[in-house]
């Protein structure tokens, strides 16, 4: 029986461990191949590649169960005789309607270790498969429950070890350590096994010298990294006395348990953004996070960010349509949120994922889009029309601040103003002049100043900033754009004063009306920006 593991990643960079552990915990005894597509590639060449196989096994997600099934049908077109397994979290709650497609045979809820083997070895006696469900004479048959996967099989497992150092130089490489986790939010499908397991440590050093040694990026999966100090700390000095330079490593944490003796470590020996965590905020709102069986300290998680944010990169989380979050909360956690500053903030939007005991909150009258990604479209604190203004507002966030387009002006917005309105205010704008997905770069500083001229104009530095971002935003020195440079003559009489090497770089000089570096209004101000060709312009 020839089987192949298979999936569609949402992006070439991504790979997936769930199937490269089944490939090498089983790849022995079995005829076993393993192939990974991405969602944008063509339905139809995928499904040939896969309908040469007796058994195709599909790891499914939220972002991929729409195209997986789509080139599931194709299968069964091209070859009626291949069996079709799925697994993964997509399929393994309220798996009623899949089940009964006619191009679906099977499918393995949860953790799929034990069941996989089992389903190899079988010999068509399905009903000896644990966690399978299956059709039998027109009926939907669900097996017992199986048993925890053993961790400690994993030891002398590398399920990257097939893969070449060119490709995982250039993608994410996933690792975990453990799996469960402790919290019991009632939005994520990680609160429905609270009982933490972690792997051997021996193993998960394996691992992570691997990667490290022939990886770049590499995301560690544990939905609480820091649950135990004495690891966290072992884990970080393995990671600093193995890492090369090129190594970055991701990890999601609760920032309000973060052990003082983590952080005196991150700040006396991690280098710089060689570590970037991942802090689910989701609300500053207690009322919103206790409605949901979650438990946080915004002012301590706020004080942790801000001890730890010299040294890692950040990423935060904020979920918009939680209960009891109406506009005024979400705009509040926001705008706290956002004067964090963190190089990253995800605005996110409530999703009622299978199995999440969201899905039962009728009380709060929510309407949720039935497909995948299940996301919110309205509920008791939120109507459609706020909800889709906020989105207007995270295209804004994702354009100017994510993207890295717009720093220093927003940096003021956030001393000056709204944060939330100012947002809000400028994601409407843009879409009445460009698609949200299809604008060149230009068009995001002419919308910008023009949306700061019609609504700011009176903050003459706010227009100044339009205008450097636009030009610190290249490598090498762009056309003139919102504001022109100082005549030839008296530019380069100025980079002689200042003993500027303008032989070896390109500068362009600005004149502003105030200290770029103290913000203060000064007049006949002028900012050098320098461009080397290779990285990103400087101010000088």
């Amino acid at each position: 029986m020839s089987v192949l593991l298979t999936t569609l990643n949402s992006k070439y960079i991504h790979l997936n461990l769930a199937i490269r552990l089944l490939y090498h915990l089983n790849k022995e005894s079995h005829k076993l191949k393993l192939k990974e597509f991405t969602i944008k590639e063509d339905k139809l060449s995928i499904a040939k590649h896969c309908a040469e196989f007796n058994v195709v096994a599909f790891s499914c997600y939220i972002w991929n169960i729409t195209q997986t099934l789509e080139v599931c049908k194709l299968i069964k077109q091209i070859n009626p005789s291949c069996k079709i397994l799925l697994g993964g979290p997509e399929v393994s709650y309220e798996n009623k309607e899949i089940i009964l497609l006619d191009y679906v045979d099977f499918i393995i809820e949860g953790e799929g270790e034990v069941a996989f083997e089992e389903f190899l070895n079988c010999n068509g006696n399905y009903e000896n498969v644990s966690n399978l469900v299956y059709k039998h004479n027109s009926e939907i048959k669900r097996n017992k429950p199986a048993l925890n996967f053993d961790l400690k099989k994993l030891e002398n497992i590398n399920p990257y070890i097939d893969d070449s150092p060119e490709e995982l130089n250039k993608k994410v490489c996933y690792i975990e350590t453990s799996r469960g986790c402790p919290y019991k939010c009632e939005f994520c499908l990680a609160s429905l096994d609270n009982k933490v397991r972690y792997l051997p440590t021996t193993t998960i050093k394996e691992h992570l010298l691997f990667l490290m040694q022939n990886g770049r990026t590499i995301k560690f999966l544990d939905r609480t990294f820091n649950i135990k100090r004495d690891f966290t700390l072992e884990i970080f000095e393995f990671i600093l006395n193995n890492h090369r330079a090129e190594n970055i490593f991701q990890f999601e944490i609760t920032a309000d348990i973060l052990h003082p003796d983590i952080i005196k470590f991150i700040n006396e020996r991690v280098p710089k953004n060689l570590f970037r965590f991942e802090i689910g905020i989701q609300t500053v709102n207690k009322a919103a996070n206790l409605e949901v069986s979650r438990k946080q300290n915004f002012e301590k998680t706020k004080n942790i960010i801000l001890q730890v944010q010299d040294k890692v990169e950040l990423h935060l989380d904020l979920i918009v349509g939680l209960p009891l979050d109406y506009w005024n909360d979400i705009k509040y956690s926001f705008e706290e949120v956002f004067k964090l500053q963190a190089p990253e903030l995800q605005l996110g939007f409530l999703k009622f994922l299978k199995g999440t005991t969201m899905r039962d909150k009728a009380q709060h009258e929510y309407i949720f889009d039935p497909y995948p990604p299940y996301q919110i479209i309205k509920s008791k604190y939120l109507n459609e029309i706020e909800l889709e203004d906020i989105v207007k507002l995270e295209h804004a966030l994702e354009i100017y601040w994510n993207g890295k387009k717009a720093i220093n002006t927003l940096k003021h917005v956030t001393e000056h103003y709204s944060s939330f309105d100012f947002l809000l205010g400028l994601g409407k704008y843009f879409g009445t002049q460009k698609d949200y997905h299809k604008y060149s770069l230009d068009d995001v500083f002419i919308i910008l100043n023009d949306f700061i001229l019609t609504n700011y104009n009176n903050d003459v530095v706010l227009k100044e900033l339009v205008a450097i971002d636009y030009y610190l935003h290249h490598k090498v020195k762009p056309k003139p754009l919102l504001i022109n440079e100082l005549d030839k003559k008296l530019k380069f009489e100025l980079l002689e004063k200042n003993k500027l090497n303008h032989h070896k770089y390109r500068f362009v000089a600005l004149p502003i009306s105030f200290d770029f570096k103290t913000k203060c209004v000064k007049n006949e101000n002028v900012l050098f920006i320098q461009y080397d060709g290779i990285n990103k312009a400087i101010v000088v």
